[in-house]
């Protein structure tokens, strides 16, 4: 059973994490001369840099920590949740919009909290039913919503669709990995597990940079994307990464993948900010059913009596 203290302070981490992860969904349609592929490419380098930067003064100190299994799950998580993940999502975001492309990954509390039902001591996944049945319906309303005003696109919007499932498969691995890997790891710090990240990822996005020299931008084109990839590299990937994996460390799998649901909330509203227009009917309900899911899930995990 988890204390009231960490409760608050896993969903404050989880909130601030989804509001800074909600703006990757925006650089797609910032760097629209950009393909996904250069898009992942020099968010990650910059990702990479900046963690190796951060990281420096304490790196011996903190590779004698680790061990081989700690750096193989680096490598794999980094791939799966940062390189893979963002490649489908930056594909989804430009072929199909924002917002059809969070509705997808929208569905990762559904995924997360049904894996985490399976974990010893975790709340049923009949508890849990409630909560995982708003969810749907609020990703069904945004999904009917978005398919209603892009219905002449319908084939674009498809392959966007099918990369945006591709996302959700490799964050929901990345997402339930993360989580079990980062309780094993007491004697490392959220935000030091979240600069590792950055570096291995950073390594791993050297070898897609020969795509840069096959492009043909202009000067003012190139410094837009690196404003833009070394912004989203500082807030989604440093500091989003750190708050997640904070979360992750106080709550349990089946509360932390409800916690998801603040990047979508946070990324439609960017994207109704960015579009400069009022949510739709169904999106206003859609919001609200998210919402509910997210407070039902709290409600559903158990606490300490304040004496206890």
């Amino acid at each position: 059973m988890i204390s009231q203290r960490d409760m608050l302070a896993g969903i404050a981490s989880a909130m601030l994490a989804g509001a800074l992860w909600g703006l990757v969904f925006l650089a797609p349609t910032l760097t629209p001369d950009f393909s996904a592929f250069e898009i992942s490419a020099g968010r990650y380098l910059a990702y990479g840099v900046v963690a190796g930067a951060l990281i420096a003064p304490r790196w011996r100190g903190l590779r004698a920590k680790l061990k081989p299994g700690d750096w193989w799950a680096l490598a794999w998580l980094s791939l799966a949740g940062n390189i893979v993940y963002y490649v489908f999502l930056a594909t989804a975001v430009q072929l199909s919009g924002p917002a059809p492309a969070a509705l997808i990954v929208g569905l990762l509390p559904v995924a997360i909290s049904l894996i985490g039902t399976r974990d010893e001591g975790a709340v049923s996944a009949a508890r849990l039913a409630p909560s995982l049945l708003l969810a749907v319906t609020g990703v069904a309303l945004i999904s009917t919503a978005a398919l209603a005003r892009d219905s002449g696109q319908a084939s674009w919007q498809g392959i966007g669709l099918v990369c945006a499932v591709g996302a959700l498969g490799c964050w929901t691995a990345f997402a339930v990995g993360n989580a079990r890997r980062i309780t094993q790891l007491a004697h490392v710090s959220s935000h030091d597990w979240s600069l590792l990240l950055g570096v291995v990822t950073g390594a791993q996005a050297l070898l897609m940079t020969p795509v840069f020299f096959l492009s043909g931008h202009d000067t003012s084109a190139w410094l837009r994307f690196a404003m833009v990839s070394c912004g989203i590299a500082l807030l989604a990937s440093v500091a989003g990464n750190a708050l997640w994996n904070s979360a992750s460390r106080r709550l349990p799998l089946t509360m932390t993948g409800q916690m998801v649901i603040f990047e979508t909330l946070f990324a439609l509203l960017y994207s109704f900010l960015w579009e400069q227009r009022l949510p739709s009917v169904l999106e206003v309900g859609a919001i609200a059913a998210l919402t509910a899911a997210v407070l039902w899930c709290v409600s559903s995990h158990p606490l300490p009596r304040p004496h206890e």
